[in-house]
């Protein structure tokens, strides 16, 4: 019988985990990239970004989601360092509606409304429009029906008349610090482990109210879930950079500060607590269905006093606490620009909602693009060069930013690849095809360059020369292809919308007549024995991988901006 009810508390526990994730990502599906653009323009000072903080933890149920989403964009560079700590903070008031919801589920019969919502929801799945409000109600039919069971489970355990349970939990002295440390570190663990606070506060409230684990304990658990909650946030920032691990660093740091203060005055924050709900932690005549009503709600106002004290206590102090994680934090020798490495994506940083992954491979993929121009105009340098050591310098150079170009695109679809594996809303789908065409494209780039570099370096070690004609002419295509590289790297880092794509196509048939005009011009040169045939093949064939470059241009403006152009 007790393994029956245990079970069905680990499974209802399970279903609480599932529901609130469902609901979480069906509820950023819905919002879409409306979030990003709140958290981008929302944070103008401490004030606007703890507000914002709230107003996405409060749509996104998910505290978690937040904070990484915010790690995120510091490491994209979105964000300063403060602007971040005031977001994380919060997040930290947001979150408590989760407990004012699990109150709910303890004191309400939701049974009539939970069936009704998995009804609506299958129907509203099949719907090309509604499809993620099916997913949401879902989501929170599962939360709902989880705490039914849970709350059933509690019941039918009967810890209250259990001698072993009451003996256990009796043995911890609730008027020591020591015990209520203790119960604080197994809050932080457990939540570390199982990487949900919801988990926690369930188990929390379902002890709670069976009335065998005295409030004092049970509010020292929910302090350890605030810090074992910031697990999350941490992790995925570990392979970040310095500042996106620092606004990690400071979720930790802020809960742990909130954490010592009130373990500090934690008796009279309990009873003023208690007092706000008319609650008397002393009083022993309470009866099991009181305690079953009373103790879930005194947990969550313990949560949101907590919270919102502990925000409004240190948003004064955030340029301070931003000192401090730069003091734990220090900053990473920078890499040398020719040295392979991922500035925003990694493997191990598949953010926990998909949705808001492909903002890191996006900032990814324009400083691929920003280095492949980079790579372009030392092939420019290149041809310039005629001192023989100086020349095999530069040559290596660009053969090493060749590697790095071969192993970001492998990189960065790999993690799109990684992305695609989650559910994604069709748009998400369409932005991650556009990705991997963009990405394809710009290696092509590379490969253009790459073999300008090898042409130019066949012609060093030859007798031969250009002509200074040949020179001018190479120099005014490159120029050309240079412009296009800069209007393509101008789109990537704005909006498409402010973008006109003419810009581009414009340029690249400009591209494609000069190349025309030079091919004719070169078999007139070439028979009037202006120069070799050898030299002239040399010449032609950088103009034609110049051209190249252009159709490979547009191939990532028309993946950029959704649109298709027959190129010559």
């Amino acid at each position: 019988m007790t393994f029956g009810i245990l079970f069905q508390i680990i499974g209802s526990l399970a279903l609480l985990i599932y529901g609130m994730k469902i609901m979480s990502e069906a509820l950023q599906k819905m919002a879409g990239s409306q979030l990003r653009h709140i958290l981008g323009a929302m944070t103008t000072n401490r004030f606007t970004g703890m507000l914002t903080g709230m107003f996405v933890t409060c749509s996104v149920q998910s505290s978690s989601a937040t904070t990484v989403m915010t790690v995120s964009f510091v490491n994209a560079g979105l964000l300063t360092l403060a602007q971040a700590i005031s977001v994380i903070m919060g997040a930290n008031i947001g979150t408590t509606l989760t407990a004012w919801i699990m109150s709910l589920g303890y004191n309400v019969d939701l049974t009539s409304v939970v069936y009704p919502s998995f009804f609506i929801g299958v129907i509203l799945l099949y719907t090309r429009r509604f499809k993620y409000v099916g997913d949401f109600l879902f989501g929170i039919s599962f939360l709902f029906f989880s705490l039914v069971m849970l709350s059933s489970a509690g019941k039918a355990l009967d810890l209250a008349h259990n001698a072993d349970a009451i003996e256990f939990f009796s043995s911890f002295d609730t008027s020591s610090h020591y015990s209520i440390i203790v119960f604080l570190l197994i809050g932080t663990v457990i939540t570390c482990i199982a990487q949900s606070s919801a988990a926690v506060m369930a188990i929390t409230i379902l002890l709670c109210s069976t009335g065998v684990l005295p409030i004092y304990l049970g509010i020292a658990l929910v302090m350890g879930e605030n810090i074992g909650t910031t697990a999350t946030a941490n992790l995925a920032a570990l392979g970040a950079n310095s500042q996106a691990r620092r606004a990690a660093m400071a979720h930790l740091v802020f809960n742990v500060f909130g954490v010592f203060w009130v373990l500090c005055l934690f008796y009279p924050f309990v009873n003023m607590v208690c007092s706000l709900v008319g609650y008397d932690p002393n009083d022993t005549t309470l009866s099991q269905q009181a305690l079953a009503a009373k103790l879930p709600v005194v947990l969550a106002m313990f949560h949101t006093c907590f919270n919102i004290s502990n925000t409004f206590l240190l948003l004064w102090f955030i340029p301070q606490i931003e000192k401090v994680v730069c003091m734990i934090i220090k900053p990473t020798t920078k890499n040398d620009e020719e040295e392979f490495r991922l500035l925003y994506i990694g493997g191990n940083t598949i953010m926990e909602t998909p949705e808001l992954s492909l903002l890191e491979a996006q900032k990814e993929i324009i400083s691929y693009a920003e280095r492949t121009h980079r790579m372009f105009g030392l092939v420019r340098e290149l041809l310039t060069v005629t001192d023989g050591a100086a020349f095999s310098k530069l040559y290596s150079r660009i053969a090493k930013y060749e590697n790095i170009s071969d192993n970001m695109e492998i990189e960065i679809a790999n993690y799109l690849d990684g992305v695609s594996d989650a559910h994604l809303s069709d748009v998400s789908k369409a932005k991650i095809r556009a990705m991997l065409r963009e990405i394809s494209e710009i290696e092509s780039i590379g490969d253009s360059c790459y073999n300008m570099a090898n042409i130019i370096n066949r012609k060093m070690n030859g007798k031969e020369d250009f002509t200074d004609m040949q020179y001018e002419h190479i120099s005014q295509m490159m120029q050309l292809a240079d412009n296009a590289l800069l209007q393509m790297y101008n789109l990537m880092l704005g909006k498409k919308e402010n973008y006109d794509a003419n810009l581009s196509f414009n340029l690249e048939t400009e591209i494609n007549n000069y190349r025309n005009q030079l091919r004719s011009q070169n078999i007139n040169n070439v028979n009037n024995h202006e120069y070799t045939y050898a030299m002239g093949t040399m010449y032609m064939d950088i103009i034609n991988e110049c051209e190249k470059l252009g159709d490979y241009v547009v191939n990532v403006v028309e993946a950029r901006m959704g649109t298709r152009q027959k190129t010559a």
